[in-house]
């Protein structure tokens, strides 16, 4: 499934570019909140690799594997999506007080 393949590629993408700049931010809400985005591409990552390998292989193996890579997948983009959720008020005005800090 050549459109799977192009979305774990993304997925996996945005994971790295929510980390890079995890490590790069300094401000602790903006950290928790691209904690969140990148835990949401991360499950995405993993969910779709998962659903990908049902395409691939049928064995018992496989089907056993590629349900527990969804399973996980998905809590963890349940879990990432509800801290981010929870963060953005909170990031948006720390946001609000560095630029009046700055003014």
């Amino acid at each position: 499934m050549p459109f799977l393949v192009f979305f774990i590629v993304l997925s996996f993408s945005f994971y790295l570019y929510y980390k890079i700049k995890y490590v790069r931010s300094r401000r602790p809400m903006e950290r928790k909140l691209l904690s969140g985005k990148s835990s949401m591409a991360l499950g995405l990552f993993v969910a779709l690799f998962g659903i990908n390998q049902l395409f691939l292989f049928n064995t018992t193996v496989t089907y056993i594997v590629a349900t527990v890579f969804i399973i996980i997948g998905g809590l963890s983009t349940w879990a990432g999506f509800r801290s981010y959720r929870h963060h953005v008020p909170y990031a948006q005005e720390e946001a609000r007080q560095l630029e009046q800090k700055k003014s």
